[in-house]
């Protein structure tokens, strides 16, 4: 999950997307919300749909869970997720010429609390699951049948804690219809990756994006 930069009135080394935005910031009086407490307010409305999503480098995989991801283009077909910077799965996605997002049901809360809490630093995420390679190497949960598999096609870092990765989708699935696990399902889950923001590289800064850059020993 991502993990901001802590600020004034934010628990530090909470997820943004779990935590900050689920629970007022104490807000006092009984006029309308506004400035940070009102966007707040209007995303505990929404109660976004969160996805775990998948990347592959040439020696290792990676998996977080999300809650910034949303279809962004009709035609051409487009889907972006935004990946918190301070994650494993951020700095393999680098590398990475596919992702993977996994659209959670309302029984997957076990992936979610894998994905969303433990660190890929320190942990194998995939250990006993049932995993196969999809598209570009990317590792594809076969315990989620709501997915889509898509090609990098441009990445965005506008200074944010996250970073904006554009998919053209090349392989999707489903079964059909589905109950979403929602934000306000995860808003106990503590997120696996102390507060910190890791800069992207210069070459993928102002919107566009270059070949990934040789492996280190």
């Amino acid at each position: 999950m991502g993990v901001p930069r802590d600020r004034p009135g934010r628990p530090a080394g909470r997820d943004l997307t779990v935590t900050s935005l689920l629970e007022p910031r104490g807000a006092g009086g009984d006029g309308p919300a506004t400035g940070d407490d009102a966007l707040d307010a209007l995303v505990r409305s929404l109660d976004g749909p969160m996805a775990v999503v998948t990347v592959a480098s040439p020696r290792e995989r990676a998996g977080c869970l999300v809650g910034f991801h949303a279809q962004s283009s009709i035609e051409p077909r487009r889907y972006t997720v935004w990946l918190s910077k301070a994650n494993h799965t951020y700095r393999v996605g680098l590398l990475s010429t596919h992702a993977a997002v996994h659209f959670l049901t309302a029984d997957d809360r076990d992936l979610a609390e894998r994905f969303g809490t433990l660190s890929g630093d320190r942990v194998d995420k995939f250990a006993g699951l049932d995993v196969a390679g999809g598209p570009g190497g990317v590792p594809v949960l076969a315990a989620c049948p709501h997915r889509l598999v898509g090609r990098r096609v441009a990445l965005l870092d506008e200074g944010g804690d996250h970073v904006c990765v554009v998919l053209d989708p090349v392989e999707v699935r489903t079964t059909g219809p589905f109950t979403p696990l929602r934000l306000s399902d995860v808003r106990d889950l503590d997120a696996g990756h102390p507060a910190g923001d890791r800069p992207a590289p210069a070459s993928v800064r102002a919107g566009g994006w270059s070949p990934p850059p040789p492996l280190s020993s």
